[in-house]
């Protein structure tokens, strides 16, 4: 019977940071279990491929939601990196923590030692950025940050033509202040993705005492009482645990874990005739997404990138790659964008990502031709959704309830932020490579119900899943697990994904699910206290 001192379930961003630092003690015994396979696929590491990663298949499962009614009847299908490195090594690399307010609300909701100040610190740490540094910005961290290796025409208009209609020119959204528009900096170094697995597993793996096993689902959680011994895995085998069991799978497939380990709602969990460990009533609830309602036009000369990955265009532009780690390879393509405040509350309530060619996804094909599309997303989503047990079998889809703007006032962040869009196309910079609006038709924003269903009809995830085994106070009934990310009730087991948090933070998750990794290896090792 194989016996490790930590398991860690999940070897995407936060698992493999948890991994790097619990195996830096030679005496721990560490074993990393991702279910997809390793980070082999050259498409990963170069930034403008990631889309063809997606296309394939293999390195990314897609979860897909019940019927919407907020979506007019579509599901919600959310993207999760299926492969080492997780979501870090197939997003588009955009480096955003969230703002000062987010976490701040965390500690207003109980979890006074998530406050920004107190998570800040930790940003730092894991951070190596390349041009910032001081009061918000680390150099020593094992995270490369970076500024954009290459920059579209397309999207210096944007920054240019958000600027037009007021936008403030904003260098830094990590820093004191989030709103405005500029680059994003992103996961990169010298032309190449740094995932997670970069960053933190490659020194990882050649230390004895960690283990790493791709191709693996971990089932369920076994327990003697209510303390973890070990996890059971798809082939039917079980490894044992002397000390703790750690959940980094993700917002989708974490509440699954729990919920076949017997740890949920009951009258859920005894309705598929499962032993109840720990009656809790939030593992599976609270589930948050960022949805963007998109605008596209076309442009007038051949200018994006459609069709620079075809033929002769795309054999240049790999060869320029190979021997110089430069040209348009480099992009992350959602180089630029931003975070509006669309309701006059002083907060931004919209984030941008923008694109130098038509953007299609999952049940939308892209327009064919040369274009530019600008997403607008809602950044305080107030709809809740859940994600429940279908069955025992672990191989069956969770029964995944997003719950897409289901709230009223989503929908309104959301058309004002199409508005604002529409705006930006139409702002000198922007005007003057216009051909002609594709989405939404032109005119359809002088009628506010057409707009509003225009939004429910288009809107997607950007694939920020979050919330389902939230972190909360004592006194909180719907809390999973506690400020130091243990799960209620039971002993030797945490969650250290971006299932705790408690709402969404204002911006992409991959940063910020990184620092949870980093926050739950420093409580376990001692190092820091949640006291």
């Amino acid at each position: 019977m194989q016996e490790y001192d930590f398991i860690v379930a999940g070897g995407g961003s936060s698992g493999c940071v948890v991994a790097s630092r619990l195996s830096e003690n030679p005496q721990h015994r560490v074993l990393l279990i991702e279910s997809g396979q390793r980070d082999t696929d050259k498409y990963i590491h170069i930034p403008a491929t990631f889309f063809k990663v997606l296309e394939k298949g293999r390195d990314a499962l897609f979860y897909a939601s019940e019927p919407e009614a907020g979506l007019r009847g579509r599901p919600s299908i959310v993207p999760q990196g299926h492969v080492l490195g997780g979501g870090s090594s197939v997003n588009a690399m955009v480096y955003i923590r969230g703002s000062r307010q987010d976490y701040d609300t965390w500690a207003q909701l109980g979890c006074r030692n998530w406050s920004y100040d107190k998570v800040l610190p930790v940003f730092r740490d894991l951070e190596s950025n390349q041009r910032l540094a001081g009061r918000y910005h680390g150099v020593g961290g094992e995270l490369t940050v970076s500024d954009r290796a290459y920059g579209h025409p397309l999207s210096w208009a944007f920054i240019r033509a958000a600027q037009e209609v007021g936008i403030p020119y904003n260098e830094d959204f990590n820093g004191l202040r989030q709103e405005g528009v500029g680059f994003y900096q992103t996961t990169t170094s010298k032309g190449r993705r740094r995932s997670a697995a970069e960053a933190f597993l490659r020194k990882a793996e050649a230390r004895p005492n960690l283990t790493i096993r791709t191709a693996t689902r971990v089932n369920k959680v076994e327990f003697d009482g209510n303390r973890a011994t070990g996890v059971v895995l798809n082939d039917g085998s079980t490894v044992k645990v002397k000390r703790e069991v750690i959940l980094t799978a993700g917002a989708l497939a974490t509440p699954k874990i729990l919920q076949l380990s017997g740890i949920g709602p009951g009258a859920h969990l005894r309705k598929h005739g499962i032993d109840i460990i720990a009656d809790l009533p939030g593992v599976g609830e609270n589930y948050q997404d960022h949805l963007e309602a998109t605008v596209q036009c076309e442009i007038k000369d051949p200018i994006s990138i459609f069709g620079e990955d075809k033929g002769l265009r795309a054999v240049s532009h790999m060869l320029q790659y190979m021997l110089t780690r430069t040209g348009l390879l480099t992009s992350t393509v959602v180089e630029s964008g931003g975070f509006a405040d669309t309701a006059g509350t002083g907060e931004p309530d919209v984030q941008f990502h923008v694109l130098p060619t038509f953007n299609g996804f999952a049940d939308r094909p892209a327009e064919p031709g040369h274009g530019i599309s600008i997403g607008p997303c809602v950044l305080r989503p107030q709809s809740r959704g859940s994600v429940r047990l279908r069955s025992t079998n672990p191989a069956d889809p969770a029964l995944f309830v997003a719950n897409s703007l289901a709230e009223q006032a989503d929908v309104d962040t959301l058309t004002r932020g199409v508005e604002l869009a529409i705006r930006i196309t139409e702002a000198p910079s922007l005007a003057r490579l216009v051909k002609r609006r594709v989405l939404p038709k032109p005119g359809l924003e002088a009628d506010a119900d057409a707009l509003r269903d225009y939004v429910r009809s288009i809107s997607k995830t950007v694939f920020h899943p979050s919330g389902t085994a939230k972190m909360g106070a004592a006194d909180d009934p719907m809390a999973v697990v506690s400020e130091n990310l243990q799960v209620r009730g039971v002993e030797g087991l945490r969650v250290a994904d971006a299932s705790i948090m408690p709402r969404l933070v204002s911006g992409n998750t991959n940063a910020p699910t990184m620092m949870i990794g980093e926050r739950a290896a420093r409580f376990i090792l001692g190092k820091e206290s949640a006291a």
